[in-house]
C-alpha cells in the first residue's frame, strides 16, 4: 500500500465539520482483498489492538467493527479505524471517519480521520498504513516503539489542562480561537478587532509589567504592603550568610524561597535551625539568583483565583503525601500513588506525579524518615513543604467559606500588581475567618495561575475556573466579528469586493481575501490567489479588521476546508462547469455539494441564486434556524414568486432597477445603468453580482440607502478589480480584459460584448490547461458562437503539451458550424491580442480573455501603440512600460 496524497482539512469540508485528515491511498497487491480471504487476519489485528473491539462501526453496537472484520472487509477501511484507535491510545480521542472509493481508480481510496492535534493524526496515520500492511502480507509488526513515539508527539503538542478548560469554556460560549504556533499553549481568542491572546491562563490584557512585577516577589510583598494588605516581613538575600542572618532578625521560623521562580520550585517552609535555613537556601539559590527569608506564617495554603473584578474559586491546597500501610516503604508508597491515572508528568493531567528528589528528603527528614522508611499504618508522610499541584499537592474547594473581607483583599491585591487574572496564595489558620483576626497574610500574587485545581478538585464542588476567565474576557460577547463568505463559479471576486466595498463605505475596516489578493481596509496587503483557507485566517487574524468578506473557492475547501467554524452571512453565486474531473469532483452535482460547504456554514443567512437549480437546492441543506434570503435576474422565476408569497427576503431585477424585499415591502434600490460595474447595464452578470451582494448587505443589518451608495460607487477597473471586466479604449476600438476561464463565463460576456457595439465583437480567448478536453473544446464552441471572430491562445498549460489546449478549444470551436476563417489560432498570449486588434475597426469591441495580469495587455501594445501602452499602465496603476524594444515571447 501507499500514500498518494494526503490533505489536512483544518476546518469545515466536504466530509465534517470538523478538522480531518484526508488521505488517498493506493492499495496496489491488496486492492479487491477483504479481510476474510486473508487467514487470521482478524484475529492478529485484534489480538494486536484489542481495544478495536470498541469500535461500533455500521452495524452499531459494540464489537461492529470486529463483526466486518471477519464477515470482511477492505484495507481502507481497516487503516482508517487503526488510524483512529492509535490516536486514542496516544491520548488524543478521534472518532469520525469515512472510507470511500476513488472512482475510476480501482484500489483506490478516500480514507477520512478525525484528528484533535494535527501532527498525531499524521503520524498515526502512516502507523497504520505500515501496521495493516504487514499484517495482511502475513507478517508481524511490534507496536511498541511506535505508539511510544505517537504517545510522545502527542505529549510534545498537547494542550495544558489549564488552557484547555478555557478553550472548552471558549467552545460553549461560541468564541472562535486559533493556536499560534504548533507548540506550546499560544492561542487567539476572537476574530479581528475583537480577538485577545491566551497563554495558559495569561491573557492579553496583563501587562509585561505587571508580569515581571508578579515574579518579582520582594516587589510584589513591597506594593501590597504599601497598598494596606497583610504580607509576611523579610528580605532579599544573596548569599548563605545573609539567609541566616535574615533568619535571626525575624526571631522565629521563616521561609525560603526563590525570588523569582514559580511552581513552588525551591521554596521550603517551617526552618528552624540555621542548618534548615542554610539547607532551603541552597535548594533556593538553584532557582534564582536572589533569595527571600521571610517569616513563616502559621496556617494552611489556600489559593484564590481573581478573574477581572471577582473572585472566581478558592480551594485549600494540601501537600504532596502519602499514608502508611506498615509494610510498604515511602517509596514504594510514592510509586503505588503515582500509578494514580489521575497524575501525570509535568502539568499534562489533573494531578501532577509525586517525585522524590532533595527537597522530598529534606522534608522526610524533619519527619525523621527517609524514602527507604516504613511508617506506620494510618501515618500521613508529607513530601514537601509547599502545597503546589506542580510539585504533587492536591487540593479541596473552599470557595463558598470565603468572606467578604478576603474576596475584596484579593481582588485589591490583583488590582495593585496590575493583573486582570491572579492567583492569590494565602496562608491563615481558617479560610472561613477574616485575615486580620488570625494573622493570616497573602504569601504570593501568580500572573498565570494554573486553575486544575479548581476545575478539578480531590473534594469539594468543582469550579469551572475556565469558564470565569473566559468571562473576565469577553464578558457576554462572543468575540467575533461579522463575516460575509462568498464561493460560486463566476462572479465571486467582483461580488466580494463589491460588497467590501460598501462595508468599508459605512463605516468599517474591512478584510476582504479574493483571487488577486488580500485587502485590508481597501489596501492589497499580499497578491495572488488568496481565496484559500491561509488567506481568510490572514484577515481573521488582523487585529485592525472589523468586518471580513471572504472570497471562498472550491479549490481552497477541498485544499484545507474553511478557516473559520460559521460566518454570518453565506453567498452562493452560481454552479456552472469549472474544474470538473479533479480532487473527485467530476459532476456538477459534486461541485455543488463542495460550495455547500459554505452555505451550511452560515449562522445567520444564506443568500442563494433562484435562477440556478443547484443553488436553490442548497437551500434543503441548511439548518433550520438559517434563513434563506434569494436574489434573482428574472422578477417571475416561480422559486422567487413562492419565496416573497411567503414573507421571505430577495433582492431582484425588475424594469432595469434593482428591488430588495424585506419581507413585507419592495425597496428601489437603484437603477442597473447607475452602477459603475455594469457598464451602463450591458454587463448583466455584474448586475447579478450586485443583487447578491445588496442580499448579503442586508442580511447583515446594513440599511437600503448604505447598500444603494455602496453599488452606486464600485468601480471594476484595472485599478480597483483587475482582469473584471476591465474596459479600455485602444484606438477607437473597445478592448474589454477579462478572467473568464470556463463556458459560462465566456457566453455572458459575449452577450455583454455584443451588446455594447453594433458593430463587431472580436474574442480573444483561452482556457487553463488542467479542464477536461470535453470543457476546453465546449469553451471553443461557446466563443466560436457568441462572438463575430475568435482568436484562440494559450495560457497556463498546466503539465499539457504545447499546442495541445489550443487545439481542443479548435476542434470545438470548428465544430460549432461558424465559419472557419472567423477562427484563428496563436499560441503566445501577446501575439493573439496585437492580432485580434488587427481584425476590429474603430467601434467593433475585442473581449481579451487573460490568464494572467493586465501587464500582458501592457506588454502586447508597447512596441506596436506605446501611448495606448503608456495609458493603459497608469489606468491600471502598473509600472509604465520602458521605452526601449521589448523582446516578444514566441
Amino acid at each position: 500500500m501507499k500514500i498518494i496524497e494526503q490533505r489536512v482539512l483544518r476546518g469545515p469540508n466536504l466530509y465534517a465539520t470538523r478538522s480531518c485528515l484526508l488521505t488517498i491511498i493506493d492499495l496496489q497487491d491488496l486492492g479487491g482483498v477483504y479481510s476474510s480471504e486473508l487467514d487470521g487476519f482478524a484475529e492478529r489485528l485484534l489480538a494486536l489492538l484489542p481495544s478495536l473491539m470498541s469500535h461500533r462501526c455500521s452495524p452499531g453496537h459494540h464489537g461492529g467493527f470486529a463483526e466486518r472484520l471477519r464477515d470482511g472487509t477492505y484495507m481502507g477501511h481497516i487503516v482508517e479505524h487503526v488510524a483512529l484507535e492509535l490516536q486514542c491510545l496516544a491520548g488524543s480521542k478521534a472518532g469520525f471517519g469515512r472510507t470511500r472509493r476513488v472512482r475510476g481508480q480501482p484500489g483506490v481510496y478516500r480514507v477520512v480521520c478525525a484528528y484533535r492535534l494535527e501532527p498525531v493524526g499524521i503520524e498515526a496515520f502512516d502507523i497504520a498504513m505500515a501496521l495493516v500492511d504487514a499484517l495482511a502480507h502475513g507478517g508481524g509488526f511490534d507496536l511498541e516503539a511506535p505508539l511510544a513515539a505517537l504517545r510522545r508527539t502527542a505529549e510534545r503538542h498537547a494542550i495544558g489542562p489549564s488552557t484547555a478548560a478555557i478553550l472548552a469554556a471558549a467552545r460553549r460560549r461560541g468564541i472562535p480561537y486559533f493556536r499560534l504556533g504548533d507548540t506550546g499553549n499560544l492561542f487567539q481568542l476572537g476574530w479581528g478587532s475583537s480577538q485577545k491572546r491566551l497563554q495558559a491562563t495569561m491573557t492579553g490584557d496583563a501587562s509585561n509589567i505587571a508580569c515581571r512585577i508578579a515574579s518579582d516577589k520582594q516587589l510584589t510583598k513591597e506594593l501590597l504592603k504599601e497598598a494596606g494588605l497583610p504580607v509576611p516581613g523579610g528580605t532579599v538575600v544573596t548569599s548563605a550568610e545573609e539567609a541566616l542572618r535574615a533568619a535571626r532578625r525575624l526571631r522565629g521560623i521563616v521561609t525560603v524561597k526563590p525570588l523569582d521562580a514559580n511552581q513552588g520550585k525551591g521554596v521550603t517552609t517551617r526552618c528552624c535551625t540555621p542548618e534548615e535555613v542554610q539547607e532551603a537556601w541552597e535548594q533556593a539559590r538553584k532557582h534564582s539568583r536572589s533569595v527571600i527569608v521571610e517569616r513563616f506564617i502559621e496556617g494552611q495554603d489556600y489559593r484564590v483565583l481573581v478573574t477581572g473584578n471577582r473572585v472566581a474559586a478558592a480551594a485549600l491546597r494540601r501537600p504532596a503525601a502519602v499514608t502508611g500501610d506498615g509494610m510498604r516503604t515511602v517509596r514504594e508508597l510514592v510509586e503505588i500513588e503515582n500509578r494514580n491515572p489521575a497524575r501525570g508528568k509535568g502539568h499534562g493531567n489533573i494531578l501532577s506525579e509525586i517525585v522524590l528528589d532533595a527537597q522530598a528528603d529534606a522534608e522526610l527528614r524533619k519527619q525523621g524518615l527517609d524514602s527507604g522508611s516504613i511508617p506506620a499504618a494510618g501515618r500521613r508522610v508529607t513530601l514537601r513543604s509547599n502545597a503546589n499541584l506542580s510539585t504533587g499537592g492536591t487540593a479541596e474547594d473552599v470557595t463558598d467559606l470565603l468572606p467578604e473581607e478576603t474576596r475584596d483583599i484579593c481582588v485589591r491585591a490583583a488590582r495593585k500588581i496590575g493583573l486582570d487574572v491572579a492567583g492569590i496564595d494565602l496562608v491563615c489558620a481558617d479560610i472561613a475567618q477574616p485575615l486580620e483576626a488570625q494573622q493570616g497574610a497573602i504569601i504570593e500574587v501568580n500572573a498565570a495561575p494554573g486553575i486544575r485545581m479548581h476545575q478539578y478538585p480531590g473534594a469539594g464542588e468543582p469550579r469551572d475556573a475556565g469558564d470565569a476567565i473566559v468571562q473576565a474576557m469577553y464578558g457576554d460577547d462572543n468575540g467575533r466579528i461579522p463575516v460575509i463568505a462568498i464561493t460560486g463559479t463566476n462572479g465571486k471576486t467582483t461580488t466580494t469586493l463589491m460588497t467590501a466595498h460598501c462595508v468599508r463605505q459605512a463605516g468599517f475596516r474591512t478584510g476582504a481575501t479574493t483571487t488577486e489578493g488580500i485587502y485590508i481596509d481597501g489596501k492589497r496587503i499580499v497578491k495572488g490567489d488568496c481565496s484559500g483557507y491561509w488567506s481568510a485566517r490572514t484577515v481573521l487574524t488582523a487585529p485592525e479588521v472589523d468586518f471580513a468578506v471572504l472570497e471562498t473557492a472550491r479549490g481552497g475547501i477541498l485544499k484545507r476546508g474553511l478557516a473559520f467554524d460559521r460566518c454570518d452571512v453565506a453567498v452562493v453565486l452560481n454552479i456552472a462547469p469549472d474544474h470538473l474531473g479533479l480532487d473527485g469532483v467530476d459532476t456538477l452535482r459534486d461541485l455543488a455539494r463542495v460550495k455547500g460547504v459554505v452555505a451550511r456554514a452560515a449562522a445567520r443567512c444564506a443568500v442563494l441564486n433562484a435562477d440556478d437549480p443547484n443553488c436553490v437546492r442548497m437551500a434543503g441543506t441548511l439548518k433550520d434556524d438559517v434563513e434563506v434570503l434569494y436574489f434573482s435576474m428574472d422578477p417571475e422565476n416561480p422559486v422567487l414568486l413562492r419565496h416573497l408569497d411567503r414573507e421571505g427576503r430577495a433582492a431582484y431585477l425588475q424594469d432595469g432597477m434593482l428591488v430588495i424585499a424585506d419581507g413585507t415591502r419592495h425597496h428601489a434600490l437603484l437603477r442597473a445603468r447607475d452602477m459603475p460595474s455594469t457598464l451602463g447595464g450591458h454587463a448583466r452578470y455584474n448586475i447579478a453580482n450586485g443583487l447578491a451582494s445588496a442580499a448579503a448587505l442586508m442580511a447583515a443589518g446594513f440599511g437600503n440607502e448604505y447598500i444603494a451608495a455602496g453599488l452606486a460607487s464600485f468601480v471594476s477597473d484595472g485599478r480597483s478589480n483587475p482582469l473584471r471586466s476591465n474596459v479600455f479604449d485602444v484606438n477607437g476600438i473597445t478592448v474589454v480584459v477579462d478572467y473568464a476561464h470556463n463556458p459560462a463565463a465566456y457566453a455572458a460576456l459575449a452577450e455583454m460584448a455584443q451588446s455594447l457595439t453594433h458593430q463587431r465583437v472580436v474574442g480573444v480567448i483561452t482556457t487553463p490547461g488542467d479542464r477536461r478536453d470535453q470543457d476546453m473544446r465546449e469553451v471553443g464552441r461557446t466563443c466560436a458562437v457568441g462572438f463575430d471572430e475568435v482568436v484562440i491562445y494559450e495560457s497556463q498549460n498546466r503539465g499539457r503539451a504545447t499546442g495541445e489546449s489550443a487545439q481542443m478549444m479548435l476542434d470545438g470551436a470548428m465544430a460549432s458550424g461558424a465559419l472557419r476563417e472567423a477562427i484563428h489560432a496563436r499560441l503566445n498570449g501577446r501575439e493573439a491580442f496585437r492580432f485580434g486588434l488587427s481584425l476590429c475597426k474603430p467601434g467593433d469591441v475585442m473581449v481579451f480573455a487573460c490568464g494572467s495580469s493586465l501587464s500582458e495587455v501592457v506588454e502586447a501594445l508597447r512596441e506596436t501603440d506605446p501611448a495606448s501602452a503608456q495609458r493603459i499602465a497608469a489606468q491600471a496603476a502598473l509600472p509604465l512600460p520602458s521605452s526601449s524594444p521589448a523582446r516578444v515571447h514566441a
